[in-house]
């Protein structure tokens, strides 16, 4: 009888210290992507923003926010690494079954990050990013404004009235007031429209009664209509970005002599350079010009900015220039067609086995099979794609016209515009899992919440969705590589230099 209860209390007393050390490595990765996303953040944001020098609630307000978006900004983090995460743990526990030293790579602690990461993207999503924008945009209320100070009243003025009774809440309060008040009355006002929404989609009284209960169903399904929303956005982001990343990497990288004259540019860049200097010169000496000196000066800046690149860009290697821009383009055109490969592949599954289909789990059992045919190679050729996706939706988010004022400015990026780029990445980022899944880019299922969403088992949707992005991806691809070519093309046999033709027409000539 001692023997068992000995037993008993060393399984409780392991359970207590693996609980422990999850709840530690939780806090440590969590931690350090919040550190990681402060420093992105005051890399971008407006310094003049947070100074205390005209008033400081409002320096203390926009720090309060600016706490806000960078914890968002560290979950939207978390839940892109979230899948790479645990398809590199199973690879890792398959090939080091009993590896002492990684012993606290477990299911349960995969399964407590997949819930935190659930968690926190409706935390941050529903309330955190509405308090932050309205807490921002608050005066406070009427009656709660701090409209007297502890200043020197002149003897002529009357006293201030307010002083003489008690102290309605000022500063900072005020505004947490207000901003309270705005993000219940949106709240209802949400829930009530999703309420609503379900109603007239389910139209039985088993789930008008559900949704009285709110955070077992209520929260998923409303959680379930913004992961819908940012599945569908990520599919029109994803194949414009996949095209636009060859624009984007031709001009980060070196092009080779034959598509690109970098000597004829930078001889341009020096002229104009010298030719606005000389401007400048002749404005400040004699004043009856009429220039534009700051406008000059800004141009000035921009064109030495953009000479001292292209002599970085000059001073390339051969190597460099000659291999490193075609090899970085093969890359970029063969996870292109990877990608497409495999979405087609799993079209063929959907059609032919009901197992393809993206479903949901609650016991993450790792270490067991590999979610690749191809074992650690194909383990890591997904965790790739993952990336590689994310990073087009971001740059075709970006680079859409809907979404270009958005677009960050290195330490020119109000607050406002800092919430917005967090919620918008927070939506695509905490929609990767899905998007991921329902494609066949893994097979890992998802767990906890993630696989809860009402649509998710719907095989016409599914099958359109996979569809429509290959269709979408071909498409852009294709157009963008057939222009991307001519244009080459043209350029390397100087064709752009040759003057266009002009049609002349004769005049009709009137009649006699």
């Amino acid at each position: 009888m001692v023997g068992a209860e000995q037993d008993a209390l060393a399984v409780r007393e392991q359970l207590f210290h693996q609980r422990v050390r999850e709840c530690i490595i939780c806090a440590l990765l969590f931690a350090s992507l919040y550190i990681l996303c402060h420093f992105i953040i005051t890399h971008f944001k407006k310094h003049t923003d947070f100074a205390a020098v005209h008033d400081d609630e409002d320096a203390a307000v926009n720090r309060i926010a600016l706490g806000l978006c960078t914890f968002t900004l560290a979950v939207a983090l978390g839940a892109v690494l979230l899948l790479p995460f645990s398809i590199i743990s199973n690879e890792v526990l398959l090939s080091f079954p009993q590896n002492y030293y990684i012993q606290w790579l477990n299911g349960s602690l995969i399964h407590g990050l997949w819930n935190l990461v659930f968690l926190f993207s409706n935390l941050s999503l529903v309330f955190l990013m509405p308090f932050a924008y309205f807490f921002t945009e608050s005066e406070g209320f009427a009656g709660s404004k701090k409209v007297c100070g502890p200043v020197a009243v002149p003897a002529v003025s009357p006293p201030c009235p307010r002083l003489l009774t008690n102290p309605a809440p000022q500063g900072i309060m005020a505004r947490v007031y207000e901003t309270s008040v705005v993000l219940l009355l949106l709240t209802l006002l949400v829930l009530g429209m999703v309420w609503v929404a379900s109603a007239i989609v389910s139209n039985d009284a088993a789930s008008r009664q559900s949704l009285y209960d709110l955070w077992e169903y209520y929260l998923p399904y409303l959680y379930s209509c913004i992961s819908l929303f940012g599945v569908l956005l990520l599919l029109l982001c994803t194949p414009f970005g996949l095209s636009t990343m060859f624009t984007v990497t031709g001009k980060l990288l070196v092009k080779p002599r034959l598509l690109e004259d970098l000597d004829e540019q930078l001889s341009c860049t020096r002229l104009e350079e010298a030719a606005i200097s000389r401007r400048i010169s002749s404005g400040k000496a004699f004043c009856w010009l009429n220039l534009n000196v700051e406008l000059l000066r800004e141009q000035f800046f921009a064109i030495r900015s953009k000479r001292r690149k292209l002599e970085l860009r000059h001073r390339a290697s051969p190597w460099q220039r000659n291999l490193g821009y075609p090899l970085a383009m093969l890359g970029l055109l063969a996870l292109t067609g990877i990608s497409v490969l495999v979405v087609c592949f799993h079209v063929l599954e959907l059609l032919l086995d009901d197992a393809a289909m993206p479903r949901g789990i609650q016991d993450a059992s790792l270490g067991q099979v590999s979610f690749s045919i191809f074992g650690s190679f194909g383990a890591a050729l997904q965790v790739i794609l993952i990336f590689y996706l994310m990073v087009s939706s971001v740059v075709g988010f970006y680079s859409s016209p809907l979404f270009t004022r958005l677009l960050p400015e290195r330490q020119d990026t109000p607050l406002t515009k800092i919430i917005g780029n967090c919620v918008s990445l927070l939506v695509l980022s905490s929609a990767l899992p899905v998007f991921s899944r329902t494609l066949g880019i893994t097979r890992f299922d998802l767990l906890g919440d993630f696989g809860r969403f009402n649509w998710l088992g719907n095989f016409y949707i599914v099958f359109l969705y996979n569809m429509s992005f290959a269709g979408l991806t071909t498409l852009c691809l294709v157009k963008k590589v057939s222009w991307a070519v001519q244009a080459e093309l043209i350029r390397a046999f100087g064709l752009h230099k040759l003057p266009l033709p002009v049609t002349r027409r004769r005049p009709l000539s009137k009649p006699c």
